[in-house]
C-alpha cells in the first residue's frame, strides 16, 4: 500500500532535531479524550491514542506496516488457524515486572469478561501460554483482519495489576494505569483537557527521545500563532494558513482521507425505513458544495461507498448520487410527496425534520438545512454536545445527525463495523442479505484479490441501500516545528486512527 501523505510546498524547512528533547507539547482543540485506561479513554480516535503511550499491543504499525511490539516475532498455521508470537524478553512493565505470556493470556480472557469496545474478539477460539515467552492464539475461523484488528490494537495489561479489579470501567486511578508502552502518566485533568507524559527509560525498544509529551486543549484558530511562538511544538492548523506557516520555517504535513463526514439516517422509522426517500435526501445535498463552503474547499466529496479513494479497497463503480433536484421530486413523489405553499407534504402532513449536530459540524447542518429546504423539507438543527449526540444517535433518539469517524483507511474490517456493528459510530443496518453475507466473507478471505473483489461489491450494495450518507473526506494539515518526524501510519494507527501521533515518533532518536 502507498503511504497517501506528504509535505506542503518546497521551500527548506526545519530538520529533525537530532538530540533528546525534554518536552514536546501537542496543541487538540477538544483537549479532553477521557482518561486514558482501556476503559476510561472515550472510543473515538484520540482518546485510543492516548491510552497507546501507556500500553503496548503484541504489535504495531509505522509508515511502511506492521513491525514488533511485545511480540518480537509471529507466525500463522493455516491448518490449526493459530497465530504463535514470541514475546521479547526484555520488555519490562512499569513497575519493573517482566512481560510474560500469561500477562497476555490474562489479557483476552479479562477483556472477553470486560469486554473493550475498540476490539473485537468474538473469532478468538482459545489463547494458550505455550511457555513464559510464548502465546498461542486459535481462531475459530481464518480471519484475516487478525493481526490489524486484535494483535495491532489490543493493549496488554499485567496480570498483578488488574486481576483483583472486578470493575474496570470505575477505575480511574493513574494506580492502575502500569503498562509496557514508552510513556508513563503523570498527569490528568478532565477540566483543563490536558496530559502529562513522562518517559519510561527502560523502555524494551529503547530510551525515547522525547522526555515528555503534553497534551493541551488550544482552538485550532490560535494554533498557527501558538506555534510560531515556540508555545507548542505541533497542532492540526487550518489548511488556508498551510502555505504561511511553510513559509516561516515550519513543517506541514498534508494527511491521507481516512476521516468522513456521515449524515446518519434513523431507519428504525419513517420515512427514513424506505430506501428511497434515504436517496432522495442524498440527491438533494450537493456534497461538493459542504467541501466548498464547510471545508473551504479543503477536502473531497465522500464516496457515498465510505471507503477513500486513498484506499487500497476503494470500489470507484458506486452509485454517486451527483447532487440533482429533479431525481430527487421524481423519488418524493413515487412515495407519495408533493409540495403544498412550498413544503413538501404527505397525507395533509408537512415534512419537517430535526437534524442533530455539534458546535463542531454546526457549519455542516445549516448548509443542509439549506439544501434540503430547495425540495421543500423543513429542518430544525439542535446543536448538542458531540457525546450527546452520539448518545441520542445510539439511541435511535433522533431523525438526521450529522457525526464522522476515521477507520476508514484501514482494514476492511471497519467497513463491516461500520455497517452492521452496534456502535453510535455504525450505520447498524442488516436488512439486506447478500451486503451481510459479503461482509461476513470478506472477514474470512486469507486471500487479497478475491476479499477485494468481495469488500467491492459490498460497497455498491451499501452505496445503492444508503443506510447512512458519507459527506466528505476533510483534508487535514499538521504543522510542527521539526523536533520529532511526525508522520501517518500506514493504514492509520492501530485499527485506522488518521492521526501523524504514532508513538513511535516521539521514540526514535
Amino acid at each position: 500500500m502507498t503511504l497517501l501523505s506528504g509535505c506542503v510546498g518546497q521551500p527548506a524547512q526545519k530538520a529533525v532535531q537530532s538530540g533528546p528533547i525534554d518536552t514536546y507539547t501537542i496543541a487538540d482543540p477538544r483537549g479532553d479524550w477521557g482518561f486514558p485506561s482501556p476503559w476510561g479513554h472515550y472510543q473515538r480516535g484520540p482518546g485510543y491514542l492516548r491510552m497507546s503511550f501507556l500500553y503496548d499491543t503484541l504489535i504495531w504499525k509505522d509508515e511502511q506496516g506492521f513491525t514488533p511490539a511485545l511480540a518480537s516475532h509471529w507466525s500463522y498455521d493455516e491448518g490449526t488457524k493459530a497465530y504463535r508470537f514470541a514475546l521479547r524478553d526484555d520488555a519490562l512493565w512499569h513497575d519493573g515486572q517482566k512481560v510474560t505470556a500469561g500477562d497476555v493470556l490474562f489479557t483476552f480472557e479479562y477483556m472477553k469478561k470486560h469486554p473493550y469496545p475498540w476490539v473485537d474478539l468474538s473469532e478468538v477460539e482459545k489463547v494458550e501460554a505455550v511457555d513464559a515467552q510464548t502465546v498461542q492464539i486459535t481462531l475459530k475461523r481464518h480471519y484475516a483482519p487478525f493481526l490489524e484488528n486484535v494483535a495491532g490494537a489490543l493493549p496488554i495489561l499485567p496480570r498483578h495489576i488488574w486481576a483483583a479489579i472486578e470493575r474496570p470501567e470505575e477505575h480511574a486511578e493513574k494506580e492502575v494505569l502500569i503498562g509496557s508502552g514508552p510513556y508513563r502518566l503523570v498527569d490528568y485533568s478532565k477540566e483543563h483537557g490536558t496530559y502529562l507524559y513522562q518517559a519510561n527509560d527502560r523502555y524494551y525498544g529503547g530510551k525515547p527521545k522525547v522526555a515528555q509529551i503534553r497534551f493541551v486543549k488550544l482552538n485550532e484558530s490560535m494554533a498557527a500563532a501558538a506555534l510560531t511562538k515556540g508555545e507548542v511544538d505541533a497542532a492540526q492548523i487550518p489548511g488556508e494558513t498551510a502555505e504561511q506557516m511553510r513559509q516561516v520555517g515550519m513543517q506541514v504535513i498534508r494527511g491521507p482521507h481516512f476521516w468522513n463526514a456521515k449524515l446518519m439516517f434513523n431507519h428504525q422509522k419513517a420515512p427514513f425505513s424506505d430506501k428511497a426517500f434515504r436517496q432522495a435526501l442524498a440527491y438533494t445535498i450537493d456534497r461538493q458544495e459542504l467541501v466548498a463552503k464547510s471545508l473551504r474547499g479543503q477536502g473531497a466529496p465522500a464516496s457515498p461507498g465510505l471507503i477513500p479513494p486513498d484506499s487500497p479497497w476503494h470500489e470507484p463503480q458506486v452509485t454517486p448520487y451527483t447532487a440533482d433536484l429533479e431525481k430527487a421530486r421524481e423519488l418524493l413523489a413515487s412515495l407519495g410527496y408533493f409540495l403544498e405553499q412550498g413544503s413538501l407534504v404527505k397525507e395533509c402532513r408537512e415534512l419537517s425534520l430535526e437534524l442533530l449536530c455539534s458546535p463542531d459540524n454546526g457549519r455542516d447542518g445549516e448548509i443542509i438545512k439549506e439544501q434540503l429546504a430547495r425540495i421543500g423539507i423543513k429542518v430544525r438543527v439542535k446543536s448538542l454536545e458531540a457525546k450527546t449526540v452520539d448518545a441520542k444517535v445510539g439511541a435511535w433518539d433522533f431523525d438526521l445527525a450529522v457525526s464522522g469517524h476515521g477507520g476508514i483507511g484501514g482494514d476492511p474490517q471497519f467497513f463491516s463495523r461500520m455497517i452492521t456493528g452496534q456502535g453510535f459510530l455504525s450505520a447498524r443496518y442488516n436488512d439486506n442479505s447478500r451486503l451481510n453475507a459479503l461482509l461476513n466473507e470478506q472477514l474470512s478471505a486469507m486471500d487479497e484479490e478475491k476479499r477485494k473483489e468481495q469488500v467491492r461489491e459490498a460497497q455498491r450494495i451499501y452505496a445503492e441501500d444508503l443506510p447512512a450518507l458519507s459527506l466528505y473526506y476533510p483534508t487535514d494539515y499538521w504543522c510542527h516545528n521539526g523536533k520529532v518526524n511526525l508522520f501517518y501510519t500506514q493504514g492509520g494507527i492501530s485499527v485506522g486512527i488518521p492521526l501523524p501521533l504514532n508513538k513511535l515518533a516521539f521514540v526514535r532518536p
